[in-house]
């Protein structure tokens, strides 16, 4: 399979174009918090992706497959199948339903209720199997080769990182002078598609990842991508237990060594979200805000006078937990 290109990215551009959700950008100010403010000096702003059609990023993904499967003429009338910790899932379900083909999504026992409980309101059939996204992916696989199913993947495809390559084009239109762009990692699909179109633009990525769901640090240490254990706050959307090599090959093309941060640190950054700026996400997208907070991790990475975007990835979560902590300083 040869590498992304920023043609992909391109291609990708004109082919979703008007079926997603425009990316909305905004400043934070310096000083916000008490305790784990953005430092003076650095300029960031937030990518709201989490307002995306199904709530995360990977709406862009999904059209981008499906719409390319629709003009090859190679979208069977049995549908779609899809193995996800949620958030592809439910894109993919969303994108069946405007293709008017069923979808059969598999989901770890482990995810989240009301991720499952969207999925069944967009009409997918939905199969939980195991407690990981390696089981789920395997049982989808098995239904895909009985059926003749569509098997598209959560995020190791061409068209899905693609698609999802697709925001920083949007990110960078919306914030000129941009140095720098942050996302949270955990199969590579959406740092690969991002990584890919912001070199062509000559924009650094900063993969982010939780440290016990490391799959990206662990192929760059390696030299290949390599099995790991998935353990994390953040691991029903980042706990993927091995990364792409679409992924390993864009952090090699960039240098890249993902940054690491602890589930103590994802908790206080989602909370913070919540009570300086009513942004209610999920862990994952708080990974990579995280990064931009001061922490022995990430502090020395980041540096003053940047131009930073964080991407806020996914917002299919129960607020109930920040509501009941939220904090006045």
């Amino acid at each position: 399979m040869p590498p992304l290109a920023h043609d992909d990215i391109k291609a990708a551009t004109d082919r979703i174009a008007g079926r997603v959700r425009p990316v909305a950008v905004v400043p934070t100010g310096p000083g916000e918090t008490a305790e784990g403010r953005v430092p003076p000096g650095r300029q960031v702003f937030l990518a709201l992706e989490f307002m995306q059609h199904t709530g995360s990023f990977k709406a862009r993904g999904a059209q981008n497959f499906l719409q390319a499967h629709r003009e090859a003429g190679t979208l069977p009338d049995v549908g779609v199948t899809i193995a996800s910790g949620g958030n592809a899932g439910l894109a993919c379900a969303w994108a069946a339903r405007q293709q008017g083909v069923p979808a059969t999504v598999f989901l770890p026992a482990t995810a989240p209720a009301v991720k499952v409980a969207r999925l069944r309101s967009y009409g997918a059939e939905v199969r939980l199997v195991g407690t990981e996204y390696a089981e789920a992916q395997a049982a989808c696989a098995e239904f895909a080769a009985a059926t003749g199913a569509l098997a598209s993947h959560a995020y190791d495809h061409p068209l899905i990182a693609a698609g999802a390559g697709t925001l920083l084009e949007e990110i960078r239109a919306r914030v000129p002078g941009l140095d720098t762009v942050v996302v949270a990692v955990g199969g590579g699909g959406l740092y690969a598609g991002v990584a890919t179109a912001a070199r062509h633009h000559g924009i650094r990525t900063v993969p982010v990842e939780p440290l016990h769901c490391r799959a990206l640090g662990a192929a760059v240490e390696a030299g290949r991508p390599v099995d790991v254990t998935v353990d994390s706050v953040a691991a029903d959307s980042l706990g993927a237990r091995r990364a792409t090599a679409m992924a390993l090959h864009a952090a090699r093309q960039d240098g890249a060594r993902p940054l690491t941060v602890p589930d103590d640190g994802i908790v206080r950054a989602r909370q913070e979200l919540w009570d300086h700026h009513r942004l209610a996400v999920e862990h994952a997208a708080a990974t990579a805000y995280a990064a931009v907070l001061p922490s022995p991790d990430t502090g020395e990475s980041l540096v003053e006078g940047e131009r930073i975007a964080v991407v806020l990835c996914g917002a299919n979560t129960d607020p109930g937990d920040l509501t009941g902590q939220s904090r006045t300083r």
